[in-house]
């Protein structure tokens, strides 16, 4: 009966032990992926870097897409109604009807910062003066980095397509 015991005591040492190890191992790799990540490593430029003969040239051509007047000459209106969703909960469509932000009815064409009985934060008026299809794209790619101190809080709509469809489906509101 003794010795029974005795390996079932052992067994469960040993099971002990290599547990604890695995226990330490993990605990080890997470301290030392928290300290290598506090410190910054990775955020900077190699302190050498080795110049290799024809290293920085690439033999494929850099492919951009279309341009924004390719794309927004074949704009969706009825696609664009989708993408206004988005805006409707701070606009208007309708005309002189303001909300959060100002209406968008005749937008499209529209001198910047003239929507009566809104206040336009000074940013937009200065980066462009009349809304024109490429000045509503750039604004609604990215308002904060178009017009730095922007009061609009949308952080952007990032598909070439959604936003000619919705610059195409605003146009096609008024005369």
């Amino acid at each position: 009966m003794e010795r029974d015991m005795f390996d079932t005591m052992t067994m469960t040492k040993v099971l002990g032990a290599v547990c604890g190890t695995f226990l330490v191992f993990l605990l080890g790799k997470w301290a030392a992926e928290e300290i290598y990540h506090a410190g910054g490593h990775g955020d900077h430029e190699q302190a050498y870097v080795i110049p290799v003969e024809g290293g920085d040239a690439t033999d494929e051509p850099v492919e951009e897409g279309p341009s924004f007047e390719e794309v927004y000459a074949m704009a969706d209106a009825a696609a664009g109604e989708g993408q206004w969703r988005a805006c409707s909960a701070c606009h208007k469509l309708e005309a002189g009807e303001n909300s959060t932000g100002p209406s968008l009815y005749g937008v499209v064409g529209r001198t910047v910062g003239t929507e009566a009985d809104f206040g336009y934060s000074g940013s937009l008026v200065a980066v462009a003066d009349v809304w024109t299809p490429e000045n509503l794209n750039a604004f609604l790619e990215n308002p904060r980095g178009f017009a730095p101190g922007t009061g609009m809080t949308y952080n952007g709509m990032r598909k070439i397509g959604d936003r000619a469809n919705l610059i195409a489906y605003l146009d096609s509101l008024d005369d």
